[in-house]
């Protein structure tokens, strides 16, 4: 089955789980998918992920990310460009997730990084996600 939107269907797998308080999610594999992945590691959304082949088809597992009273680190995640509407920001006009709280997912040039990383590199790019 071919999916129009693979980057909204692993956001709104993770959306699921942290809401349904499941300790891992397991989502179709694909590089750009590794690389957000990687992002909500580094920034502390998500605990950890790897790769993992069960047959013939890749996926990714992600370990979520809770606090003491069980609430999710990820309170909120949200598509920003999808494949009916594309959105591109220059290096200048880079969005800021709740003042800078957040992340937003920026695919670039120089691969898969964050709003902050993208002004520090000063390049623009398609935004992808907002994370907070």
């Amino acid at each position: 089955m071919s999916m129009t939107d693979p980057i909204s269907d692993m956001l709104a797998r993770i959306r699921n789980a942290t809401r349904a308080a499941h300790t891992d999610v397991l989502i179709p594999a694909s590089k750009i998918k590794e690389n957000i992945a990687r992002i909500l590691v580094e920034e502390g959304y998500v605990d950890a992920y790897e790769r993992v082949t069960d047959g013939s088809h890749p996926a990714i597992k992600m370990v979520l990310r809770y606090s003491e009273e069980r609430q999710p680190a990820i309170s909120g995640i949200r598509r920003i460009s999808k494949p009916g509407r594309r959105v591109y920001r220059g290096a200048g006009e880079l969005p800021r997730v709740l003042g800078g709280l957040g992340v937003a997912i920026i695919s670039t040039s120089q691969g898969v990084m964050t709003d902050k990383q993208a002004r520090r590199s000063r390049v623009g790019g398609e935004v992808l996600a907002y994370v907070w």
